[in-house]
């Protein structure tokens, strides 16, 4: 079943601050023998001879089983009859051969001729991988293209697929494809840069092995953000707290010089124990600000509050895997057992 899911001195500053509490004590992992399988479907498909689009088509099929499956099938949706009623060979043929399509794929390929940088960080995400659930299997991946319909997701057993096309830079005009789409908001596609890539694919997968939050108030969101944070945070080492929360080096700054004013904002204004969910949302979801918080609060505050409480939880207690982590679905008993303090 698929599973669908972003002045100089002050900025060395932001910098420094955003650095501060990366771990540098990650265990030793050269040794875990992994192998990255990266697959693309990106350029295979463009590569059909558009003369012989049926065979083309069959043999892309017989090469991806699993992933055209759900490419053709439910992002493209060229087997739909609704959506494609010329027949699955003729819509493809149309999508391939457009002119934005033809450049969006030609874009992709200029930026991404290669992605050995890509495997070089999985591979040492993989291996983490391997160190903090011995009994995962290492997941192959698969980048595609699809116009903007998703940006990564997790099928099959085990396998990561990727859209390049959502990673070409934050200067690419995302927005002039659809004004209207909050999708395109630049607070979204700021993140969309090779910097970004690797955490965004490792993403679906950290979300899947945490599977879902243990209820609905905003503890609950908080803490299950977090697990899903502190969690991404060890898979992806080479990544700085920037990437892994997805703020700018202000954004952080300023959730660490803030935090026990947003601590306090939580617990006076009661939200700390709400299910309301439009009091709650733009704290745990993407969104560019933080209801009743300074316009330089960014969204998703309740998230990255909550790995503070995730790692709180797991300086006092070392001994506990991140399975256990994961199995603990008691918000309120790791927030206690925590003994959290927001800085002053």
């Amino acid at each position: 079943m698929t599973r669908f899911w972003i002045i100089s001195l002050l900025c060395a500053f932001a910098v420094q601050s955003c650095q501060f509490n990366k771990s540098n004590d990650n265990p030793d992992v050269s040794h875990i023998p992994v192998e990255v399988n990266i697959r693309r479907f990106d350029r295979d498909l463009f590569r059909v001879d558009t003369t012989q689009m049926a065979s083309g088509l069959a043999q892309l099929e017989k090469d991806y089983p699993e992933f055209s499956a759900v490419y053709f099938g439910q992002i493209l949706g060229s087997k739909d009859s609704l959506i494609a009623p010329e027949g699955h060979v003729a819509y493809v043929k149309g999508f391939v051969t457009h002119p934005a399509i033809k450049k969006l794929a030609d874009t992709t390929a200029i930026v991404y001729p290669d992605l050995a940088f890509l495997e070089a960080q999985l591979a040492q995400s993989f291996r983490y991988l391997k160190y903090y659930f011995p009994d995962s299997e290492t997941p192959d991946l698969t980048t595609f293209i699809s116009e903007y319909t998703v940006a990564s997701f997790i099928y099959g057993k085990n396998s990561l697929a990727v859209g390049l096309d959502f990673f070409l830079g934050a200067d690419y005009p995302y927005g002039v494809y659809n004004p209207g789409n909050p999708n395109f908001s630049q607070y979204l596609t700021r993140t969309n840069n090779k910097e970004h890539l690797a955490v965004k694919t490792l993403m679906p997968l950290v979300a899947d092995l945490c599977a879902n939050p243990s209820g609905d108030r905003l503890l609950d969101l908080m803490v299950h953000k977090g697990k899903i944070l502190y969690i991404l945070d060890h898979l992806a080492p080479y990544a700085s707290d920037t990437v892994i929360i997805e703020y700018t080096p202000a954004q952080l700054s300023w959730c660490v010089d803030n935090e026990q004013d947003m601590w306090a904002h939580f617990l006076q204004e009661e939200l700390l124990y709400s299910s309301v969910w439009q009091d709650i949302r733009k704290l745990v979801e993407y969104s560019p600000s933080s209801p009743g918080m300074p316009p330089e609060a960014p969204g998703r505050t309740g998230s990255w509050m909550g790995w503070q409480i995730v790692k709180a939880y797991m300086e006092r207690h070392p001994e506990t895997t991140f399975r256990e982590l994961i199995e603990l679905q008691d918000a309120q008993f790791i927030l206690d057992q925590s003994k959290y303090r927001p800085r002053r």
